[in-house]
């Protein structure tokens, strides 16, 4: 009796250290809690599709978290989504000519706002608007291409 005794407290304790790993690997994943420093700059892009972009996504740089996305809105005019980027002060020489693109990380499928530095030398300010942008790409979207497209010849 004492040896079925040690065998469920064991497994008792296997499964409390896998659901522990399981936490920290969900809170990990998703960057969720992540702060930018109190000296920060706004900035906008405009983009016609941020799929399911949510508040609080990181902004990266070569995989480098520089900020914070902080507000998603709608332009009633254009239709575009407006997305504000909170961006650490420490990266303040961020190029004019930045890209910006919404890209998906990892096998979460979670959305980040991804920059592209250029070449200008002016940097970005405090208000500016990030005018190169390329919108999230909809998986959906692709297939469905794909599968209706696959019936037509050239030349029709």
């Amino acid at each position: 009796m004492r040896a079925n005794y040690q065998v469920e407290v064991t497994s008792g304790v296997f499964l409390l250290l896998g659901i522990a790993a399981m936490l920290w690997l969900a809170t990990e994943a998703t960057d969720y809690g992540m702060q930018v420093g109190d000296d920060t700059y706004r900035v906008t892009a405009r983009f016609s599709n941020v799929a399911d972009l949510k508040d609080g996504a990181p902004v990266k740089i070569g995989g480098v978290t520089v900020g914070l996305v902080e507000r998603i809105s709608l332009d009633p005019v254009t239709f575009d989504a407006i997305v504000e980027l909170q961006i650490d002060g420490r990266y303040a020489d961020i190029p004019t000519d930045t890209s910006a693109s919404i890209l998906t990380s990892g096998i979460l499928g979670d959305r980040y706002v991804g920059l592209e530095p250029g070449g200008a030398l002016e940097a970005l300010a405090d208000g500016d608007q990030i005018l190169i942008t390329q919108s999230a790409v909809v998986l959906e979207s692709l297939v469905s291409k794909y599968l209706f497209n696959t019936g037509k010849e050239e030349g029709e």
